[in-house]
């Protein structure tokens, strides 16, 4: 298998593939022929620098279709891209970079001040750069359905950001979840909104819409909710792929049109709240289908295209895929998921059940509704933040002693960041400070983790072997 050539080289190349809605107002279309060319000329310039299979190439680019392009390049010479948020500080990257230990890196130029001050120590390559794209063009290679394609990161709880290596089969897979929940219809335009880096951009930004026949939008700009709804207006998005948190700003803060060429809403991380949802059908007469799914597994559940929306239930396991519910935990049978990953980068493969870390609950008609985590990660806005990323950044303050970060309840974000602090000597809490610690998290580390919330108290409570009572200090 060969993404690049089964999917990419093999469709018209007249058609278009991607509509590039630039954050300066331009647009432009974007065929399968041009992606095709300037994909194998990348590639052919990614192979003059060694660059082969099995190679791991880092990517720091936005919404952009030099994003996609080089996505595709690394697929069709079987080597590994390692795509990067945006929003990444040099001391996300310096992580990324030591973890991943890439041979080439591919970025966008107005990422040039925090890749530098993360000091990699390969080459990097500028998107902008036309050259990049005039090498004769490398052949896809054959892979196997276990070689190495992607490798997305995701937080932990009690420590460092884990890097997910999925395999080939991971990009073919997607046509599950593309035909049963996303539900693209060969033509059709699909919007995921996600950002470069995310679990669900890596699959539905432009593979899972492509293997459906459909056309993808890449949007590269800030999330404002006047505007998403304009532009989805504007497109004659079919199909549209938001995170909660979006759904939710946008009904809150501005009026959602009618928007009817719109056939088709998804949302996945987190439940959206009765109110959102009716909003969202009242003004356009659709249902927004939630599903479920984890960096590590890709997507396991869905509210069917065809089937009546159950308000608040991420849906039923996907088709073939095997779940059940252990002790109020969800566990998942790793063979019947054709999109499971291979392993953590450094760790050998996981072996039998995979055991989620989410509590979910079964209706009596089989519907499964999301109730938690099982252990401290904070899902803020679709975000999947790790307490440690966010205290190591506090603790990096002249001010702050210990720190403990747990989420509190957010009507909007679903939750958000709480940072409790407590202080060295010669400091006293103030709104001021908090402000200044909130400045300094946004500085070091990807603005999304900031704490919203920041509470100063004496000493934070411990269990008799050092550890925070992150559940007491939850309940306060």
């Amino acid at each position: 298998m060969n993404y690049a050539r089964d999917t990419v080289d093999s469709a018209d190349p007249g058609r278009v593939a991607l509509v590039e809605l630039g954050r300066d107002g331009t647009r432009a279309e974007w065929t399968f022929g041009r992606v095709a060319s300037l994909s194998a000329g990348l590639a052919g310039t990614l192979g003059e620098l060694g660059v082969g299979r099995g190679e791991r190439v880092l990517t720091l680019i936005g919404n952009r279709p030099q994003w996609v392009v080089s996505m595709i390049a690394c697929w069709r010479i079987g080597a590994v891209a390692v795509p990067c948020n945006e929003q990444l500080r040099a001391a996300d990257l310096r992580l990324r970079l030591g973890l991943a230990r890439p041979s080439v890196i591919l970025a966008d130029e107005r990422n040039a001040v925090e890749l530098e001050a993360a000091q990699p120590d390969c080459p990097v390559l500028w998107c902008g750069d036309p050259g990049l794209y005039e090498s004769p063009p490398a052949a896809a290679v054959e892979l196997a359905a276990d070689d190495p394609c992607v490798i997305v990161f995701t937080s932990g709880s009690t420590g460092e950001p884990k890097a997910v290596v999925h395999g080939q089969r991971y990009l073919a897979g997607q046509e599950l979840q593309a035909r049963a929940w996303l539900g693209a219809r060969p033509g059709e335009l699909v919007w995921c909104t996600a950002a470069t880096g995310w679990s669900k951009s890596a699959r539905n930004a432009f593979v899972a819409p492509w293997l459906c026949g459909a056309r993808a939008v890449v949007h590269d700009g800030r999330f404002d909710p006047a505007e998403r709804v304009e532009l989805a207006a504007r497109e004659a998005v079919n199909v549209l792929c938001m995170a909660p948190t979006e759904y939710r700003l946008i009904a809150a803060r501005t009026t959602i049109p009618r928007l009817p060429d719109l056939r088709g809403m998804v949302a996945a991380g987190e439940a959206l709240n009765p109110e959102v949802l009716r909003a969202w059908e009242d003004a356009t007469g659709r249902s927004i289908r939630d599903g479920y799914g984890q960096t590590e597994t890709g997507q396991l559940t869905a509210m069917p295209a065809d089937q009546p929306v159950r308000p608040g239930s991420m849906g039923r396991a996907l088709p073939g895929i095997r779940l059940w519910i252990d002790d109020g935990e969800l566990v998942v049978d790793p063979l019947t998921v054709p999109t499971f990953f291979l392993h953590y980068l450094g760790e050998p493969p996981p072996d039998g059940p995979w055991r989620t870390g989410d509590r979910v609950t079964q209706d009596a008609d089989g519907y499964l509704h999301f109730e938690g985590r099982s252990d401290d990660l904070i899902i803020s806005a679709g975000y999947r933040i790790g307490p440690f990323e966010v205290e190591s950044a506090l603790v990096g303050h002249p001010a702050v002693a210990e720190a403990a970060v747990v989420a509190s309840p957010d009507s909007e974000r679903g939750s958000v960041v709480r940072a409790v602090v407590v202080l060295r000597d010669g400091y006293r809490g103030s709104a001021g400070l908090a402000e200044d610690l909130q400045r300094h998290c946004r500085a070091v580390t990807a603005p999304y983790k900031y704490p919203r919330i920041v509470d100063f108290v004496d000493s934070l409570p411990t269990t008799p072997s050092g550890k925070i009572r992150r559940a007491e200090l939850r309940r306060g």
